[in-house]
């Protein structure tokens, strides 16, 4: 019996390295990024990874893993061993995998452990200066008015931009525009501007500079209160657009199955960071509102009801992978 139970000690050892061998972590950690180095979900993630090798005994690793949108990156993290040495730094796109690609090579929630959600990042509604609406009410009635008369851009079919704003055009009463996809939003910002677009909405780190220079006129943010870049812009719900609120979000999660100590030692790790000072403040000024203090547990529910949002508006919208 003694023998048995050694044995027993040891294989249960084996299967949750990152408690038999130590405290987490004690090797280099990897987060895994499905974004191109150097974009607005990279950076972020490279300030976490920066300041939690500073406070951890071991380095945090950004790799960026790009490919099929965020696929080939989390089926990296969904694959790997349930130690904590592989983390998935993701956004808003997991939300929209199962809905969008019905054919994975992992499940996005049962594959997946959420750890912490980071931060939340809202849209500004910009609208062609030349436009006839000077404000929200005065916007959806002029789309009310001409169904079907007037074209909206994104960044891409599928992407939060895309998504936000058929959120947007659902609440405000099934405002019918034609969505014009492009490769980005800096691709879309010329035809904006020219009157090509009449409407796009943008994340706001990058869309209220063209508000703030007179090129666009900035009609709503998608959060839940106005922000400090913009305290002029008011929210949807201000405008009379209510629950259409949308971010563009960021969320740290691991593959499934960890031991909770892991879980719990990772998700200490990155709140720690994330109420640091001049985190706040950096994170701050790409106008994300900071959480430093989500729970495993919250950041799921965070998760799970997103899905359950964009599945509902990928499905009335009829939203397609090109």
């Amino acid at each position: 019996m003694h023998r048995r139970s050694l044995l027993a000690i040891g294989a249960t050892a084996l299967a949750c390295p990152a408690i038999a061998q130590g405290t987490w972590p004690n090797q280099p950690v990897r987060l895994i990024v499905p974004f191109a180095a150097g974009g607005p979900t990279d950076i972020p993630a490279r300030l976490f990874a920066d300041e939690l090798s500073k406070i951890l005994p071991q380095r945090v690793i950004v790799e960026n893993r790009t490919g099929a949108g965020v696929v080939v990156g989390s089926e990296v993290v969904a694959k790997a061993p349930k130690d904590g040495y592989t983390l998935l730094y993701n956004t808003i796109a997991h939300s929209v995998l199962r809905p969008l690609f019905p054919r994975l090579p992992f499940d996005p929630v049962a594959d997946f452990t959420p750890i912490a959600l980071l931060g939340v990042i809202p849209m500004v509604l910009l609208v062609n200066k030349d436009l006839p609406a000077q404000d929200l009410p005065g916007l959806v009635k002029l789309l009310r008015d001409n169904p079907g008369k007037y074209d909206y851009g994104s960044s891409g079919n599928g992407g939060a931009v895309h998504l936000a704003t058929e959120l947007f055009l659902k609440r405000a009463g099934n405002l019918k525009m034609t969505h014009v996809p492009y490769r980005g939003s800096v691709a879309a910002m010329p035809d904006l501007l020219s009157g090509r677009l009449a409407m796009f909405m943008d994340v706001a780190a990058s869309g209220l500079a063209y508000a703030q220079r007179g090129d666009a006129r900035a009609l709503g943010i998608s959060a839940d209160r106005r922000i400090a870049q913009a305290p002029d812009v008011p929210t949807f719900a201000e405008g009379g657009v209510a629950n259409a609120e949308s971010y563009t979000w960021h969320m740290v999660l691991a593959p499934s199955g960890m031991p909770d100590a892991v879980v719990e030692a990772v998700n200490a790790a990155f709140n720690r960071v994330a109420e640091q000072e001049n985190v706040q403040r950096r994170l701050t000024d790409l106008t994300m509102m900071v959480r430093s203090d989500t729970t495993p547990a919250q950041a799921a529910k965070w998760l799970s009801d997103e899905i359950a949002k964009w599945s509902t508006i990928i499905q009335d919208a009829g939203i397609r992978i090109d």
